[in-house]
């Protein structure tokens, strides 16, 4: 069983930056392949960032590549979106979702099996 809970969301300005965190508590953390996705009024969930559970392997959106940067500390159970020039098509709530342990990258979101509450980024133009 892993708990997760997302942190970091607000409000920025188009070019801005923020930081997501995501605290993870459960046993196997460490072997949990980690995700973002994003959900915003009126559409699909979508996926953001993957990251395996050795933080060896990363996989992005294309809408986010180059911008978006996930990390994982597995010593502090702790998982990290930094988003960099930011777009106001990027507000949505984001969420942060584990897999089952020693599994690979998925970007479908019913491939993961736990997921946090989200937290709201909102960009203005």
């Amino acid at each position: 069983q892993v708990q997760l809970v997302e942190s970091g969301g607000g409000l920025v300005q188009a070019g801005g930056s923020l930081r997501l965190s995501c605290a993870a508590s459960g046993r196997t953390f460490s072997m949990n392949t980690m995700g973002w996705f994003r959900q915003a009024p009126g559409k699909e969930r979508e996926f953001v960032a993957g990251i395996s559970w050795s933080g060896g392997s990363t996989y992005y959106a294309d809408s986010v590549k180059g911008r978006f940067t996930v990390s994982r500390d597995n010593a502090k159970n702790m998982v990290y979106l930094q988003m960099n020039s930011l777009k106001p098509e990027d507000t949505a709530i984001y969420l942060c979702a584990a897999r089952r342990p020693l599994s690979g990258i998925a970007t479908i979101s019913i491939e993961y099996d736990y997921w946090g509450q989200g937290t709201q980024v909102s960009v203005s133009s």
